[in-house]
């Protein structure tokens, strides 16, 4: 029985499971892109929604660890070894700090991983192709992630690293230390999101015609979107440098809420601008095909 080019699988590859096949025929109507839905869409949509799953749970392992590391070792709960008002952390402070450096290593490395996997199947993918299309000019972060969506990413770590960078400037310890704790989270964000920015602006394009090179950067575009959302930013355990009862920062607490309100204005102004500029197919541009 013959298959049908939807479910015959690249010269090397494996066919598609119809499930797979099913999302990415949707996940094609969704976007308003022309063509039916191919093996080779398929697999590599599938691999990303298997990896994307795995990665949402990295964030909050980075979250756990953050305020785990910070409760257990304040210098003000008499557990740290802080020595006096000198806002020195004490031994057991560094230790502890040491330790969340090697915890948020290992999340970028798992996270760093993952986007391994993703290459592969892509590689795989391309390598199985008998012909390969590509663009005239390769797309530059300026198409796949824009300049608004890059601003808003640069600007959202530069505050945050900046009221961290302020709050250890402090005298009182605890805040001192809860700062510490951030600014070792807030790095360990950045270096992942700049990790999967690479790969995704980086990675070669996976096509052999026309339809295939307008869902390769469409996908391109998609993942870029998704990795510069600052939304993990957000959702770290923002307040651990005001938890102390002696300190007086409601200016920190001011400035990061308004961080996270403006930040998510401007998402939102930027998310809506993108849907008015879309248009069915439009994502794509000059192009050539490879025998």
């Amino acid at each position: 029985m013959a298959t049908s080019p939807a479910t015959s699988p690249p010269a090397g590859g494996r066919p598609a499971r119809p499930a797979d096949l099913e999302r990415a025929r949707l996940w094609l109507a969704g976007h308003g892109l022309p063509g039916d839905a191919t093996a080779l869409l398929a697999r590599r949509l599938a691999v990303r929604q298997n990896t994307r799953l795995a990665g949402h749970l990295l964030p909050a392992a980075l979250i756990v660890a953050v305020a785990l590391v910070h409760s257990a070792n304040r210098p003000g709960d008499g557990t740290s070894g802080t020595s006096g008002g000198d806002g020195a952390y004490g031994a057991y402070g560094y230790g502890s700090l040491l330790l969340l450096t090697a915890l948020v290593s290992a999340v970028v490395l798992a996270q760093a991983l993952l986007d391994r996997r993703v290459r592969q199947v892509d590689r795989r993918a391309g390598a199985a192709l008998t012909r390969r299309a590509a663009h005239a000019v390769r797309p530059g972060w300026r198409t796949v992630l824009g300049a608004p969506r890059a601003a808003l990413a640069a600007a959202t770590f530069a505050v945050a690293i900046g009221l961290a960078v302020g709050a250890l400037t402090v005298r009182e310890p605890d805040v001192r230390y809860g700062a510490a704790v951030l600014l070792v989270a807030l790095c360990a964000v950045a270096a992942m999101t700049a990790l999967q920015l690479r790969h995704v602006l980086t990675h070669p394009t996976v096509a052999d015609d026309e339809a295939a090179l307008t869902a390769d950067l469409t996908l391109r575009v998609e993942d870029a979107r998704a990795v510069s959302a600052p939304t993990l930013v957000w959702c770290l355990p923002w307040y651990l440098p005001a938890v102390s009862e002696d300190s007086a920062l409601g200016w920190w607490t001011a400035a990061w809420l308004a961080l996270v309100a403006g930040g998510a204005v401007a998402l939102v102004s930027i998310t809506v601008a993108d849907w008015r500029r879309r248009r069915p197919g439009a994502v794509h541009g000059g192009r050539r095909v490879h025998p």
